[in-house]
């Protein structure tokens, strides 16, 4: 059973800076891509930022310049910065995890979530 734990979440005004991290309970680079994701009160989830395998990156028009994915293979952690955070950025924000298996020689998606870290922006 994969494992994602975020930390690094909180309060912070306009304008401030965050980190968040996702450490996976095992090598991540045995993962097709990772994510992080955000759902708002009352609004939908949307992805905000993913990275592959081969460390293609892609961002949601809303955060493009003001955070960026990275990871850390020898420390099976994820992160995303984020900068000129605006109030709009408040939300729970989780990590995701996507492989892709062989069985029975035909291709299986799975799909692993972390549990989830609270950002709140104040204006």
């Amino acid at each position: 059973q994969v494992q994602l734990v975020e930390s690094g979440g909180g309060l912070v005004q306009a304008g401030g800076f965050l980190r968040l991290s996702c450490e996976a309970s095992r090598d991540i680079f045995s993962f097709n891509g990772m994510a992080w994701y955000r759902q708002a009160p009352g609004k939908q989830r949307e992805l905000v930022a993913s990275i592959t395998k081969g460390g293609v990156t892609n961002y949601a028009d809303s955060v493009k310049g003001r955070f960026t994915i990275s990871r850390d293979n020898a420390k099976n952690t994820v992160y995303l910065e984020m900068n000129s955070l605006k109030s709009e950025d408040t939300a729970v924000y989780c990590c995701n995890a996507d492989e892709v298996k062989a069985e029975n020689g035909r291709p299986s998606w799975y799909s692993y979530w972390g549990q989830g870290t609270q950002v709140t922006v104040s204006s």
